[in-house]
C-alpha cells in the first residue's frame, strides 16, 4: 500500500488524467473531495469537523479552500451523497464564495441544505436527482446509487470520465432489513463493476470492526423495553438528522401512551422537513410542543434532545448540569444515548453520563443495551463490497487514519495489488492514468476555523493563546513611565487572573521589575514596546521558577 509520504504541489494536469485530492482522511469530518478532467472540477460532499477540547472557542472546522478559490468558476457542479453535517455543514462557507454553484442530491438531503442555507441568506441553486438517475456535468458524466445508511435517502455516485471511472461510495451500510426498506443497491455495484471502476472511494469508519453491523430494526423492540420499564421521565439523545431513531421513538411512544417533544434547534427544523417530505411518519397526538411538556406527568413524557455526544451547549448537557431553562433531570428518570460515540468524543459523553447518574437517572447506553446500530459499513460489509466491484485502484476515504490503514489492508486481502491501494492525508492528490492511481503532490489543507461571525481569522497562535490561558492563567504587569527623563512615574502593578496564588504573591518579584525595567530606562532611549519586554521576560522567569507555571504574561507600558 501507498503509506503517507511528506508530498509538494503537484505539477499541472494535462489531458485525460483525473485528480482527487480529499478532505477527511485523516479525521471523522470535513469529508470533501475534488475531482479535475479536462479544467474542470467536480466537487463531491463538503462538510465540517466539530472542534475538540484543545480548540477552545471554535463551533465549527472547515474545508481549507485556498487550492480552488481561484478556480470557483471551474467548478460545475457540488454533489451531496447525504445530510449529515460533516458532508454538508461546509456548503454555505463554500456558496459564500460563489452562490451559483449547482447543490445536486436528493430530495432530504437538498431540503437539509436548504434549511440550513436559509439561515445565511443564500438562495441555492438545486438539482435533485433519484437512484439510478445519469446525468453530465462538463466533463463528468454521473450516476447515482442507493445505499443504506443512518439517514434516509444516502446515494453513491458513479463518476465517470475521460480518464477513467471514479466510484464514491459516500458513508454507507448494508442493512438487508432497513426501516425504509432501500437497501444498498448491491447490483448496480456490481454492474459498475463489470463496466470498471478504476478509481473506488469507500468509507473506512468501521474498517476496524469485526463481522457485520446490525440492522436497524433491531433497535425498536429494544427501545419498546426501556420504554416498557421506564416509570418517570424519557429523555432519549441522537443526532438531530437521525430520522429513523426519532421513527423508532415516536412509535415506542405511542406504544407506551407517552407524548414526544422535540428538544434543539436543529432536531425540530430537521424532523419538521423530514414529517413534511414524508420520511418520517408521526402517529397521531404523539407530538407535543416542548413548552408544554411539562404539564404531563412524567410518566407521559419523553424528550427527543441533541447532544449525544456531549456537546457542552446541546440540550442534554444542560439539563445534566441542571442548566437548562425548562427541562430537569430527577432521580428515577431515563436517559437513552441512541448513538454511537464518534471517535474523540468519548470524554465529553461520559462526563454527561456520569452527571445524569449524579443526578440519579438511569443511563442506557450502546455500552450497555443494543440501542444503536452504526451507519458504517464493518470489515465483513467491506470485504463483500470489494469482491462485488473489483476496483483497480482503491482510496479509502471517512476516517482516521487507523481506519484509513484498516480498510486498506480489507482490499488487499480481497486480491486488489497492494501498489493499488492509496493512503491519503488531507489534501493528497492523486492521480489516474492510464487506469492506475499514484500520488502526485500536495495542496494545502489546513484547518480553516469557524469562531462566532469570523471564518479563517484564528489560527494555532490564537488557539495557543486560549489553550495557555485556560491551563496556566493570566497575568498583567503595567507601568507608568517618561522615557526622556527615564523616570517610573506609577508601578509597576502586577494582577492575575486564573491563578492559584493570590496577587500578594509577586510582592516578591516586584523589586526586580522595579530594576530592571529601571536600567532599561537609563539614557533615554527605550521605547514601550522594548520595555514591555523587559517586563515580561524578568516576571515570566520569575513564575517559571517559583510558581512552576506558565501563564500568559501581557506587559503594558504607558509613555506620559
Amino acid at each position: 500500500m501507498t503509506n503517507f509520504p511528506a508530498l509538494k504541489a503537484p505539477d499541472p494536469v494535462p489531458e485525460g488524467r483525473c485528480v482527487s485530492p480529499p478532505w477527511g482522511t485523516r479525521e471523522v469530518g470535513r469529508n470533501m473531495t475534488v475531482f479535475e478532467v479536462e479544467d474542470r472540477l467536480l466537487v463531491v460532499d463538503c462538510g465540517v469537523l466539530f472542534p475538540e477540547e484543545d480548540q477552545p472557542g471554535v463551533d465549527l472546522i472547515l474545508p481549507d479552500f485556498s487550492s480552488i478559490e481561484d478556480r470557483l468558476d471551474d467548478i460545475v457542479a457540488l454533489v451531496l451523497t447525504h445530510g449529515h453535517e460533516d458532508h454538508i455543514g461546509g456548503v454555505p462557507y463554500l456558496l459564500r464564495l460563489r452562490e451559483d454553484i449547482p447543490l445536486v442530491g436528493s430530495e432530504l438531503t437538498l431540503a437539509f441544505v436548504e434549511a440550513k442555507l436559509a439561515e445565511h441568506r443564500i438562495r441555492p441553486v438545486l438539482h435533485q436527482v433519484r437512484e439510478h438517475e445519469r446525468t453530465d456535468y462538463g466533463p463528468f458524466d454521473l450516476e447515482f446509487v442507493a445505499v443504506n445508511h443512518s439517514i434516509p435517502d444516502a446515494m453513491a455516485v458513479m463518476i465517470r470520465t475521460s480518464a477513467g471511472n471514479a466510484l464514491v461510495t459516500g458513508d454507507f451500510k448494508m442493512d438487508s432489513l432497513p426501516i425504509d426498506g432501500r437497501v444498498t443497491d448491491l447490483r448496480s455495484f456490481a454492474r459498475f463493476g463489470e463496466e470498471g471502476v478504476d478509481l473506488f472511494c469507500v468509507d473506512s469508519t468501521n474498517a476496524e470492526v469485526p463481522g457485520m453491523i446490525g440492522h436497524e430494526g433491531e433497535i425498536g423492540p429494544v427501545l419498546d423495553g426501556v420504554f416498557a420499564d421506564s416509570q418517570g421521565q424519557i429523555v432519549v439523545a441522537s443526532f438531530a438528522s437521525h430520522v429513523h431513531r426519532v421513527q423508532q421513538v415516536l412509535d415506542a411512544a405511542a406504544l407506551h401512551g407517552r407524548r414526544v417533544a422535540l428538544v434543539g434547534r436543529s432536531m425540530v427544523r430537521n424532523m419538521g422537513i423530514a414529517s413534511a417530505r414524508g420520511y418520517l411518519k408521526v402517529p397521531d397526538g404523539v407530538l407535543i410542543d416542548p413548552r408544554d411538556v411539562t404539564t404531563l406527568p412524567p410518566d407521559e413524557r419523553v424528550l427527543m434532545v441533541t447532544g449525544s455526544q456531549g456537546e457542552p451547549m446541546a440540550a442534554l448537557s444542560r439539563m445534566a448540569h441542571s442548566e437548562h431553562r425548562s427541562v430537569t433531570i430527577e432521580p428515577g428518570d431515563t436517559v437513552v444515548f441512541a448513538s454511537s460515540l464518534i471517535p474523540g468524543n468519548e470524554n465529553s459523553v461520559f462526563r454527561v453520563i456520569n452527571q445524569l447518574m449524579r443526578l440519579g437517572a438511569r443511563v442506557v447506553h450502546q455500552g450497555n443495551a443494543k440501542v444503536h446500530v452504526s451507519g458504517h459499513a464493518s470489515s465483513e460489509e467491506l470485504l463483500h463490497v470489494y469482491n462485488i466491484v473489483g476496483p483497480g485502484n482503491v482510496m479509502p476515504i471517512h476516517g482516521e487514519i487507523r481506519h484509513l490503514v484498516a480498510n486498506g489492508a480489507l482490499a488487499v486481502k480481497t486480491g486488489i495489488d497492494p501498489e493499488r491501494v492509496v493512503l491519503c492525508e488531507d489534501g493528497v492528490v492523486v492521480d489516474l492514468v492510464d487506469g492506475r492511481a499514484a500520488i502526485a503532490g500536495q495542496v494545502p489543507c489546513g484547518y480553516v476555523y469557524v469562531d462566532g461571525a469570523s471564518v479563517g481569522e484564528i489560527d494555532e497562535t490564537e488557539l495557543k493563546d486560549r489553550r495557555i490561558l485556560a491551563e496556566e492563567g493570566f497575568v498583567s504587569v503595567y507601568a507608568v513611565v517618561e522615557t526622556k527623563t527615564g523616570t517610573i512615574l506609577a508601578g509597576p502593578h502586577i494582577q492575575a487572573r486564573g491563578m492559584a496564588e493570590d496577587d500578594a504573591v509577586f510582592d516578591d518579584v516586584l523589586p526586580d521589575v522595579t530594576e530592571a525595567l529601571a536600567q532599561a530606562l537609563e539614557g533615554g532611549r527605550a521605547d514601550a514596546y522594548s520595555l514591555q519586554q523587559v517586563m515580561r521576560r524578568t516576571l515570566g522567569r520569575w513564575v517559571g521558577r517559583r510558581l512552576r507555571r506558565r501563564p500568559m504574561i501581557v506587559p503594558v507600558v504607558i509613555e506620559a
